[in-house]
């Protein structure tokens, strides 16, 4: 222990300041706008983001059905994950078999054929025929495997002796989830959730498909009807780094803030 400290004590020299951090960022930042700039000027007609301006309402109204699709993804998911890693380490071995299966399934299948599946498969079987909504149960569907994992790591925190002691106090699982398990591990869970957070908003976008009036239908549309392909792709590809560029900074953020 008292090398471990002498060695985190000892100076740093390939350690730099903020002001060369914030050189380095900066530089690396001027290096991508070089090349954004590069490929826009290397494009056949003048780049003007004046003719996406009729269609500033629809893409707004796009990204807002982005969102929400993402968020209703990620409560549902969140939800399904709970409940499948219950029946992981539930003492029934159909249960468990049930889970693992699943698991197998959808890590195998890709997210765009899920969608497609639950659209024009599964939902008319049950005698569905929104297909924008099972395309997003799909990716709820999707998800719930991998928010299961993020809740098998996060709960596998809680030391054994824990379990002792709520055994020998007689608590129910209620109580234990309740007031000594959840409280804990929310600190670990909230990283990887953000990160599922982000995939979901970058999976969500194969929702056009089934025409889903998200951010990426609007300006696929818009490029059509304006043959606009370079504003109108390079918009989007910002929209969609406006918001999960943030998540990833919070999920940092967070790291940092709870020492994990």
């Amino acid at each position: 222990m008292g090398q471990i400290s002498q060695e985190l004590l000892k100076p740093d020299r390939g350690r730099r300041g903020p002001s060369a951090t914030a050189v380095s960022y900066l530089l690396v930042l001027a290096v991508f706008g070089a090349l954004a700039w590069f490929v826009v000027a290397r494009q056949n007609r003048p780049f003007d983001m004046s003719t996406i301006a009729p269609y500033a309402l629809n893409i707004a109204e796009g990204l807002g059905l982005t969102i929400r699709a993402s968020v209703i993804a990620l409560v549902g998911s969140t939800v399904l994950g709970f409940v499948f890693y219950l029946l992981s380490s539930s003492s029934s071995k159909f249960c468990r078999a049930f889970t693992d299966v699943f698991t197998e399934i959808i890590y195998g299948t890709p997210l765009l054929v899920m969608i497609m599946l639950m659209a024009f498969v599964i939902g008319p079987a049950f005698g569905t025929t929104s297909r924008q909504f099972m395309g997003q149960l799909g990716l709820v569907i999707y998800m719930t495997p991998y928010m299961t994992n993020i809740f098998k790591s996060a709960i596998s925190s809680v030391g054994q002796e824990q379990y002792m002691v709520m055994d020998l106090f007689g608590f129910t699982p209620f109580q234990r989830y309740r007031y000594i398990i959840i409280p804990q591990v929310i600190r670990i869970l909230m990283p990887p959730l953000m990160n599922n957070f982000s995939l979901i908003i970058k999976g969500s976008a194969l929702l056009n498909v089934l025409s889903y009036r998200d951010l990426f239908y609007e300006i696929a549309l818009m490029t059509n009807n304006t043959f606009r392909f370079v504003e109108g792709f390079l918009l989007m590809w910002g929209l969609y780094l406006l918001i999960t560029i943030p998540l990833s900074q919070l999920t940092k953020w967070i790291d940092r803030k709870w020492g994990l």
